[in-house]
């Protein structure tokens, strides 16, 4: 019994993590029909996601007619990022989850350490893994087996402002590639000329984001830097979150708010109205400039890199499908969700919803009908995509590494940054280790 609860009390953190907040719960056991799944997922039927779901969920009932049958259950998340977990929560109290649920990426170690989802390896033998993205296979498994398989991915480039660096007088030469990308030393000149030309800041790192965007946008400094958040099993974060590299990495952000290149309190859409030439952000903002600020003429450049390693990395990450426990459909569940990873699915969830593809032979599909900067993203993604550490305790980890990166920006005098690392190591440490007892 106490390790049970221990398990539930893992899973019950993703609500204090910030990932759940209000939402109810009704019966969702299996259907008594033999060949009937039933599938949660996160979004609305509504949305752009939601009629690209229910075009691959329509395919899939036609292609397995007789056999099997995908029933599907929306639950939206709240703009808090609760309603959905919360009801998932509550399924494992209750007992009463669905055959399959979504999850997002970082949260494949809390469920799968608490028994809430099944391993999927025997099933994958035929789904062609050698064509997923390294991304998509890193954050669906732990302890060295596959438990959640991503059906959509995302990562995040320099968005930037194509007039405002011609008339800044940013040549062609210096413009970074995924081949050849920006050090942070060239980063930092760049945002020199246009601090100078403009007198403000460069780049909006998006600083001012107290959310999961400071985990997801930073830790690829600290991994280009050949740094780590935590080892690789996710069990020890002192000795690796304020080891030299990692410290040196958080210096380079320090480096970017004290030279003014960027800044704690960035204007509101700043880039979005040609306040500031530069702007991290992720693959989901293409569709708000595409609509709203069509007068923008931007690009998107890959990640700035180490000037000691040279390597490129960017971050990845997004919802995934697992098969519960709670489910006594396993061959049909496995079928499930390898038909909405294939090929044909990630190209219509892609094209729907404007995200990602998780196969290269998907991203080889749809290039040449996706935008430019959304070609850039794809292609990063395959080289260089890594995604979030799979740790236990990750709402707990994530938030001190959000709290390092305020640290070290939010300052009169220059705070210590080695100080500020040992103290977040520890407060991770301590998470770690209290979700593993």
């Amino acid at each position: 019994m106490k390790k049970r609860l221990m398990s539930m009390a893992t899973v019950t953190a993703l609500a204090l993590g910030g990932l759940a907040g209000c939402g109810g719960s009704k019966e969702a056991s299996s259907s008594s029909d033999p060949g009937e799944i039933k599938v949660w997922v996160q979004f609305s039927d509504e949305t752009p996601e939601g009629k690209a779901w229910e075009e691959v969920v329509e395919n899939f009932n036609a292609e397995y007619e007789g056999e099997f049958k995908a029933v599907t259950e929306y639950i939206p998340r709240s703009g808090s990022g609760g309603g959905y977990e919360d009801k998932v929560n509550a399924a494992i109290t209750t007992d009463s989850l669905p055959d399959i649920i979504t999850l997002d990426g970082p949260n494949t170690a809390a469920y799968a350490h608490s028994g809430v989802i099944a391993p999927l390896e025997e099933y994958l033998e035929d789904a062609d893994m050698d064509d997923v993205l390294d991304s998509i296979i890193q954050q669906g498994t732990y302890d060295g087996k596959m438990y959640a398989f991503g059906f959509s991915e995302s990562n995040v480039g320099i968005y930037y402002n194509k007039a405002l660096f011609k008339e800044a007088g940013i040549t062609a030469e210096e413009m970074p590639t995924l081949e050849n990308p920006w050090t942070w030393s060239e980063f930092q000149a760049i945002c020199q000329k246009l601090t100078d030309k403009y007198q403000a800041p460069a780049i909006d790192m998006q600083l001012a984001s107290s959310d999961e965007m400071l985990t997801y946008a930073y830790t690829p400094f600290v991994w280009s830097n050949g740094g780590e958040i935590v080892n690789e099993t996710g069990t020890e974060a002192e000795g690796y979150f304020n080891e030299e590299k990692t410290v040196e990495a958080l210096s380079f952000v320090q480096d970017l708010v004290e030279k003014e290149y960027t800044t704690i309190s960035p204007i509101e859409k700043g880039f979005e109205t040609g306040k500031y030439a530069m702007l991290l952000s992720g693959s989901w903002a293409m569709a708000d400039l595409d609509e709203n600020y069509q007068d923008i003429e931007y690009g998107i450049l890959p990640y700035p890199v180490s000037d000691k390693t040279k390597q490129l990395v960017s971050p990845t990450g997004s919802w995934q499908l697992a098969m519960t426990t709670k489910t006594e459909k396993k061959d049909a569940s496995a079928a499930f969700i390898k038909f909405a990873t294939n090929t044909e699915s990630s190209k219509i969830i892609s094209l729907g919803n404007s995200v990602l593809p998780i196969r290269n032979s998907t991203i080889e599909l749809i290039k040449d009908e996706v935008s430019e900067g959304m070609q850039v993203l794809m292609e990063q993604n395959q080289i260089s995509g890594h995604a979030r550490p799979v740790v236990v305790a990750y709402p707990q980890v994530s938030r001190a590494f959000q709290q390092a990166i305020q640290d070290v920006s939010y300052f009169e005098e220059n705070p210590d940054v080695q100080k500020i690392a040992d103290s977040r190591a520890t407060e991770m440490q301590q998470a770690i280790n209290n979700s593993l007892k």
